[in-house]
């Protein structure tokens, strides 16, 4: 049956720095050898799915690889914009159970907080008419899970068509639980730009298949 949990605050805010709070992650798990989503989300506790989300992104940003987990991120941050959007946590057991290399999740959060450690000090709520109402709270959802459908795509191996859509997910997420509106726009920017790559790409392979077809035919 799909989990539902009311009241895990999806949007609360952070009561300690992205930073300590991935350092305290990754001593929990780093002498596991597997670790589930459940209790991925059970460490960040009442700060929620979207904390979730930016440390799932990691991966794709940093040197440190967990594979095998782009579709199964990809999904969890779809699931965290639908509950962004309606205020209400929901993910199936199926996600909930997804086991995960804990080593490597660990080493991804390290390298992350050392990064969030340099930008912590300047992440401060701003722009409140961004995160604050209704209908941005659905706004951003729906651009949170556009990100979501485009890291979904299997184009591992074609440079950046992970890592945009990553950092336009990390920012959008870390902007909603900080109701820091600059990093939102960053986000908006990072998900405008992640959509002309993914056009340019489509066009690319159009154009590719139809020169193919061209000097097949010729």
């Amino acid at each position: 049956m799909p989990e539902k949990v009311k009241n895990v605050g999806v949007l609360q805010d952070t009561q300690k720095s992205f930073a300590a709070l991935l350092e305290d992650a990754a001593s929990a798990i780093q002498h596991q050898e597997k670790i589930t989503v459940r209790q991925l989300l059970e460490l960040v506790g009442e700060q929620g799915l979207l904390i979730l989300c930016m440390i799932l992104m990691l991966p794709f940003l940093l040197p440190v690889s967990v594979p095998g987990v782009s579709t199964i991120f990809s999904v969890v941050v779809i699931l965290a914009g639908i509950s962004v959007t309606f205020n209400w946590l929901w993910l199936p057991e199926r996600i909930m159970s997804r086991q995960i290399d804990a080593a490597a999740m660990a080493g991804s959060m390290r390298s992350g907080a050392k990064t969030f450690a340099r930008i912590d000090r300047i992440i401060r709520p701003r722009l409140l008419v961004l995160t604050h109402g209704a209908t941005m709270n659905r706004l951003n959802g729906l651009i949170l899970i556009l990100n979501g459908i485009m890291l979904i795509f299997p184009l591992g191996g074609v440079p950046f068509s992970n890592t945009l859509p990553g950092i336009a997910i990390l920012l959008l997420a870390a902007g909603m639980v900080q109701r820091d509106g600059v990093l939102l726009i960053a986000g908006y920017a990072m998900t405008l730009l992640s959509i002309i790559y993914f056009v340019g790409l489509a066009l690319v392979v159009v154009a590719a298949g139809q020169s193919l077809g061209q000097l097949i035919g010729s």
